[in-house]
């Protein structure tokens, strides 16, 4: 398959429901400094947060055990700088370690990120496997953003970001031996959302999404889980309805991992980022705490 083969043949304005325009109005307003000051530090602009045991002297070196009360080091700006640094290598964690779920692939071979943000993930696919990458969003300044940082790296020839709705993007059916969500599952109906995958993907081709879900034997979504939703504007899935839509639609799970203990230093250590705080972050510790919300990978094969 060449390059032209997976060009999309939708109209390049994707077609958007209200709720759709209201989030990529949403997107295309966004400049969080959690998103952009963890991007800076080595052009990798991820839109997601992170996984695996955090550095705490980042908060104070001569105190590191103390990380509910630090004490401030003589220089804020360092403190800052250094938070910041350990917060991007906590997601730098979790894009690795989708990526290392999507493989074996080969530099011939298309992959395909779904809501793709800033573009972050399609980098690290490509740097990983060498393979073809294109990243849709429906924000066309996420696109136009994505597309600049490709060709400062000089790969836009093989990672390409498109202004698409991830719904009916109208690229190549077939074509992907790999698809991805990450973080982005929440604002998509996971019907709609699966059968463009399945028809994507080749068959026996990979699907990998890490995402946050309310745990269903909690009940209906909690307190926590509604501010959530409110704070992003979007509306967190029970975690049975993966299972259900994937089945709907050709993907059978064959890993499944439960990230929440792993998430939960990434947003303790952002807690105490004065400088890159949103005000949400009490409510994911509360809501991992009492457990009715969840953190999972979710690994399934096209059949």
């Amino acid at each position: 398959m060449t390059i032209a083969d997976a060009e999309p043949t939708a109209a390049p304005v994707p077609s958007q429901s209200t709720y759709q325009s209201r989030v990529a109005d949403y997107w295309n307003a966004e400049e969080n400094p959690v998103n952009l000051e963890l991007g800076k530090i080595d052009d990798l602009y991820h839109h997601h947060y992170g996984i695996g045991e955090a550095d705490w002297s980042v908060l104070d070196p001569t105190d590191a055990a103390d990380v509910t009360d630090p004490t401030d080091p003589s220089s804020p700006a360092d403190r800052q700088e250094r938070i910041t640094t350990e917060l991007h290598r906590l997601e730098q964690a979790q894009a690795d370690l989708l990526a290392s779920h999507l493989g074996p692939l080969a530099p011939a071979d298309r992959v395909f990120d779904a809501g793709c943000g800033r573009g972050g993930g399609s980098v690290v696919a490509h740097l990983r496997y060498g393979c073809h990458a294109d990243g849709v969003t429906i924000s066309r300044k996420q696109a136009d953003f994505a597309a600049e940082q490709a060709r400062k790296r000089h790969i836009d020839d093989k990672v390409r970001y498109h202004h698409l709705n991830m719904l009916d993007t109208g690229l190549a059916s077939g074509a992907y031996a790999a698809s991805w969500n990450n973080e982005s599952t929440m604002y998509v109906e996971l019907d709609l959302l699966f059968a463009e995958h399945a028809r994507l993907l080749r068959r026996g081709g990979r699907y990998v999404t890490i995402t946050g879900c309310y745990n269903d034997t909690y009940g209906r979504a909690s307190r926590e889980v509604s501010l959530i939703n409110a704070h992003y504007i979007c509306d967190i899935h029970p975690r049975s309805e993966y299972f259900r839509a994937m089945a709907r639609h050709r993907l059978v799970p064959t890993h499944v991992e439960d990230l929440t203990a792993a998430a939960t230093p990434y947003w303790q250590l952002r807690k105490q980022a004065d400088h890159l705080v949103t005000g949400i972050e009490e409510t994911f510790l509360t809501a991992y705490g009492n457990g009715s919300f969840q953190y999972l990978l979710i690994v399934a094969d096209r059949v």
